[in-house]
């Protein structure tokens, strides 16, 4: 992988584009559903102009009242902050103008924070050396204060789906508990879709939100401008505060599991992952807490959990394993692609519980005895310097998996990478206790006590 030094493209733009403005947010109720409006400005020569829209169904319960009205043009404006990051970054500009509200020197330090650590893994394939001070200025310039209010709310759970393993387990634990959840997906596509209608929702049963980037960032990228990964999990986490708001419900349950805590870069804080993280969630329940209003609770139902804990789970879940995807590459033709992190660590999570064989099946390729898959592989089990930056289990996970494997396969049948683990780092005994719950998370009892039962 690619080493920080410092990059004379960066500089070049920052020099070029000194100034970056959030002109304006727009949020417009109508019995279709919301819109969201945004408008950026790179410069003097580009306007950005993204957009989104939750279509109206049977869970809207939105309302006229001052505090609905108000809390919904201060989600929106929050999420102008966080979309903004997309744009930003094309050209790094060394200042920020936020005119369509004010912001209070906290809300500031808050969102730098965010910037800095959620743009780890761009900086750093980038090449651009950066310290949390000196990467951006933030300067308010609007006149309207939002505030923080309170909001009547039921107890209803939206579950953010991606398709993926942990958005199962969640939504499935949490529907044959009996309590009342709704599906939420971002962009509705094969996985996210199928997972819905195999829990047994129908699409009309299942909020879903339209987002659109400005067409011209893809220009901009061609161009050769700045590009690379943002915090998406963190643009989630504002549209899930309006899906709640709009649908009455309290809780928001994701499915980041305490494995995303692990830095990408050892020794480093850049994760792929800083917006899964228990940090962020932590940072970001105080946030909407204290400028938004105290009344939800977004919290990762699967934080407790280990994704080896995950994997466990899901593996006794059959009528999921054909329709669930974990490979981004494939997202768009809703397929594995076979070759990348991705599937090469949903295929070693899995196979200690599936079996190697039903594991092949579901992802489509026999990746243990793909020699391709040898670099890739390395990485994430520890052979090579950094792990890949992809949404995947820490080191440790890795190393039990493919441990617990070497135990249940005879020697002459292990496929070509579980024979290169085993030359590089040995047998070994397995120190997994898969019952134990990590105490870092923001779960309430009566869903520990879900996940436990789950473990049994």
């Amino acid at each position: 992988m690619l080493k920080a030094a410092n990059s004379p493209l960066y500089q070049k733009f920052r020099n070029q584009y000194p100034l970056f403005v959030y002109e304006d947010f727009g949020v417009k109720l109508t019995p279709e559903g919301v819109y969201f409006n945004f408008e950026f400005k790179l410069g003097e020569e580009y306007t950005f102009r993204p957009s989104a829209f939750i279509p109206a169904n049977r869970h809207f319960k939105a309302d006229n009242s001052a505090n609905f009205t108000g809390l919904l043009n201060n989600i929106a404006f929050n999420i102008g902050m966080i979309e903004l990051i997309s744009y930003w970054k094309t050209a790094c500009p060394p200042t920020i103008l936020v005119k369509p509200a004010a912001l209070a020197p906290e809300q500031i330090k808050w969102w730098k924070e965010l910037y800095f650590n959620g743009m780890g893994e761009f900086f750093y394939v980038n090449s651009i050396e950066v310290t949390p001070d000196s990467f951006v200025e933030i300067i308010a310039g609007g006149s309207d204060h939002f505030r923080s209010l309170p909001v009547e709310l039921s107890d209803d759970i939206l579950v953010p789906i991606g398709g993926g393993k942990d958005s199962i387990v969640t939504l499935e634990l949490l529907r044959r508990s009996g309590k009342s959840v709704t599906p939420l997906i971002m962009n509705p596509r094969g996985a996210t879709v199928k997972t819905a209608e195999t829990a047994g929702f129908a699409m009309d049963q299942v909020v879903t939100i339209q987002r659109n980037l400005d067409p011209l960032i893809l220009k901009l990228n061609d161009a050769g401008f700045l590009n690379g990964h943002t915090p998406f999990s963190a643009m989630l986490a504002f549209y899930t505060l309006a899906t709640a708001l709009i649908t009455g419900y309290r809780y928001i349950a994701l499915s980041n599991e305490s494995s995303a805590n692990e830095a990408t870069i050892p020794g480093t804080g850049i994760n792929h992952q800083y917006s899964k993280s228990f940090e962020f969630e932590a940072a970001f329940r105080d946030y909407y807490s204290r400028y938004i209003s105290p009344d939800f609770n977004y919290f990762s139902f699967l934080r407790p959990l280990s994704e080896l804990q995950i994997a466990r789970i899901f593996s006794s879940l059959n009528e999921y394993h054909a329709i669930f995807r974990s490979c981004n590459a494939g997202s768009k033709t809703d397929t594995w692609c076979g070759k990348c992190a991705k599937c090469m660590f949903a295929a070693i999570i899995i196979s200690p519980f599936a079996g190697l064989k039903q594991t092949n099946r579901m992802i489509g390729s026999e990746m243990f005895n793909d020699p391709e898959m040898r670099g890739v592989f390395d990485e994430l089990c520890g052979i090579a310097e950094n792990k890949p930056f992809e949404c995947v289990g820490t080191i440790d996970e890795v190393n039990i998996a493919l441990q617990m494997l070497l135990r249940d396969i005879p020697e002459n049948e292990r496929p070509l990478l579980l024979r290169h683990f085993e030359e590089a780092k040995g047998e070994k005994s397995i120190p997994a206790d898969l019952r134990k719950l990590n105490p870092n998370h923001f779960v309430e009892a009566p869903f520990i006590q879900l996940l436990k039962e789950a473990l049994q």
